[in-house]
């Protein structure tokens, strides 16, 4: 249990003299003379602000369940690995006085309190070598930024890490903080032909882990089923796996979709329905809290009709953040490499002040630093993410692009969004629960 980050707590009750008393008392009535700094400054500003963590342990033990203000949830990290993490978004400049910590029995004997501004460089403001679990209440803290996370590098006990709450107290920035808070789980490239009964099948082990996470909803971008995308098998191989969450899946379609004897998307078309048609054709729009989702058929980006249906999509739009999400990638460092098929719906897109592209067709990982559709860096431009891992057999990383921030490939996951009314970010999850890439907080254009 800790009490001061400067001192250590204390752990026994020894009686005081007379003397030592009055000279407590004096200083007491001295504080009480002071300014209430400590009252104005120990406000509770993490509750149920956007949360991030290393690893979850299962769709019960979320990031979000630390601050949640309910003493019975918690967050718990995956099993026996060192080290992992948990954070938090305390929104733009806040100032943090005090971290209180309540362990849950798998606790921690070395952790790191820190703060970062932007995600990306840390500064420590509180240190734990010798833990003993129970409540750790680090107080006389003098940090700001945005972001703040508990780093365990060595665990209590052979489990995980779990905590039933992190408190963290000080002043908000002078921006409201953001709301709408909701999580999206995305991937492409998912059924290869193979079921669970196979110990390499990779589709449905994705598809456990989308469910553990428990999102708003699930997006795909395209090549939903290998290898020509009969109907058949669709039942066969993607129903078995995703199809448990289909009616909460707004799919897009890939090339693989095209492939079907019986005709482009006719396999596609037949199982999904309406879900993949809300409005008549292979691309639709929809909202959710303050976002614009645009979803599109990148097999025929050089049809007049989509591309007048998303100009006036767009124009019609009054949501304050943008995604777009289609199969064919403008820029990948993968196997199939850059697509200028979809540079025309970039420009669009730019034009409209979209922030976030999400695509497949290459089987690996990958974020870019934003861009303009010339891929120049800049910082109105789009975010985008490639993320092919949903289960197809993975490609290597050949020729690394320009504004490329991280690549991953031959490990099969999920993208987890983190999407409020003003801020995204993400984390690449992998079948093991573990956090295999977490990006930057970026605000909404």
């Amino acid at each position: 249990m800790r009490l001061f980050a400067s001192a250590p707590p204390r752990r026994t009750t020894t009686p005081l003299s007379l003397a030592l008393a009055a000279v407590l008392l004096l200083v007491g009535g001295l504080l009480l003379a002071l300014p209430d700094r400590a009252d104005a400054a120990d406000t509770l500003i993490s509750q149920g602000r956007p949360a991030t963590s290393s690893s979850v342990e299962g769709g019960t033990f979320g990031p979000e369940k630390a601050f949640d203000g309910d003493p019975a949830t918690r967050w718990a990290s995956a099993e026996g690995v060192d080290p992992q993490w948990l954070r938090v978004d305390l929104g733009p400049s806040a100032t943090v006085s005090r971290v209180k910590l309540v362990w849950e029995a798998a606790y921690a004997t070395a952790y790191r309190v820190e703060i970062s501004a932007d995600g990306v460089t840390w500064t420590r403001l509180a240190t734990e070598t010798a833990g003993n679990g129970g409540t750790d209440d680090w107080t006389g803290l003098t940090g700001q930024g945005r972001h703040l996370r508990v780093y365990g590098t060595s665990r209590g006990t052979p489990y995980g890490y779990s905590l039933y709450s992190v408190e963290v107290y000080g002043t908000s920035g002078t921006t409201t903080p953001p709301t709408g808070a909701f999580t999206v789980v995305a991937a492409g490239d998912i059924a290869a032909q193979c079921t669970a009964s196979s110990s390499s099948c990779a589709h449905p082990k994705t598809a456990a882990l989308a469910q553990r996470i428990a999102p708003a909803f699930y997006l795909t971008m395209g090549d939903n089923q290998y290898d020509d995308a009969r109907l058949s098998d669709f039942r066969n191989y993607y129903d078995k796996s995703w199809g448990a969450f289909k009616a909460k899946t707004r799919p897009v379609p890939g090339n693989h979709e095209t492939y079907d004897p019986a005709g482009p998307l006719a396999g596609y078309a037949s199982y999904f329905g309406s879900i993949a048609y809300p409005q008549g054709e292979p691309y639709y729009s929809y909202d959710q809290g303050n976002w614009h989702f645009v979803a599109l058929d990148s097999n025929s980006f050089d049809d007049p009709a989509q591309i007048q249906w998303l100009k006036d999509d767009l124009a019609r739009n009054t949501k304050g953040c943008v995604a777009a999400y289609f199969h064919h990638p403008l820029y990948s460092s993968g196997g199939h490499g850059n697509d200028p098929v979809s540079k025309p719906v970039w420009r669009i897109l730019y034009a409209a002040g979209a922030d976030l592209v999400l695509n497949g067709h290459d089987h690996h990982y990958e974020r870019f630093a934003p861009q303009d559709p010339d891929g120049r860096a800049t910082a109105g431009g789009i975010v985008e993410i490639v993320g092919g891992m949903g289960g197809a057999e993975p490609y290597d990383i050949e020729t690394v692009q320009p504004n490329s921030q991280k690549r991953i490939s031959g490990t099969y996951g999920v993208l987890k969004l983190d999407l409020t009314d003003t801020t995204y970010t993400w984390q690449y999850v992998g079948v093991d629960d573990r956090v295999k890439d977490s990006a930057p907080t970026y605000t909404c254009h």
